[in-house]
C-alpha cells in the first residue's frame, strides 16, 4: 500500500463534510478498539462549565437570510437530506434542523448554517 503524506491527509480533511467526518471517526474507532474522547484533564476543567450549559440542543434554523440557495446546501449537508426535503424544510420556518444533539455538535451546526447566512437558535 502507497503510503499518504501528511498533506494529503491534511487536504482530505480540509475538504470532507461533516458527515464523512464523523464516519472516519467511527471507523477508525472500531478498527484500531479506541474512542475520541476528550483527555481526563480538559473534562475536569470544564465540568464547571457543562453544569451551567445544557447536556443537549435544538438547533432551529429562524430565518433564511438572502442567500437561500446556500442555506439549502448547508441543511442538505447537516442532515443529509436529498435537495426537495432540504428545500421543504427550508422553506417551512422556524424548522428545527437538528434536535437533541450535543451541545458542542449544536455549535458547529450553527456555526455552518450562520456561514450560509441564516440566522439560527440554539436552545
Amino acid at each position: 500500500m502507497a503510503k499518504l503524506a501528511h498533506e494529503d491527509i491534511l487536504a482530505y480533511l480540509e475538504e470532507a463534510t461533516i458527515l464523512e467526518l464523523n464516519d472516519l471517526v467511527k471507523a477508525i474507532e472500531e478498527k484500531f478498539d479506541v474512542t475520541a474522547a476528550a483527555p481526563v484533564a480538559m473534562v475536569a476543567a470544564d465540568a464547571g462549565a457543562a453544569d451551567a450549559a445544557p447536556a443537549n440542543v435544538t438547533v432551529t434554523l429562524t430565518d433564511v437570510g438572502a442567500t437561500k440557495v446556500a442555506v439549502i446546501k448547508a441543511v442538505r449537508e447537516i442532515t443529509g437530506l436529498g435537495l426537495v426535503e432540504a428545500k421543504g424544510m427550508v422553506d417551512k420556518l422556524p424548522a428545527e434542523i437538528k434536535k437533541d444533539v450535543p451541545a458542542e455538535e449544536g455549535a458547529k451546526v450553527k456555526e455552518q448554517l450562520e456561514a450560509a447566512g441564516a440566522t439560527v437558535e440554539v436552545k
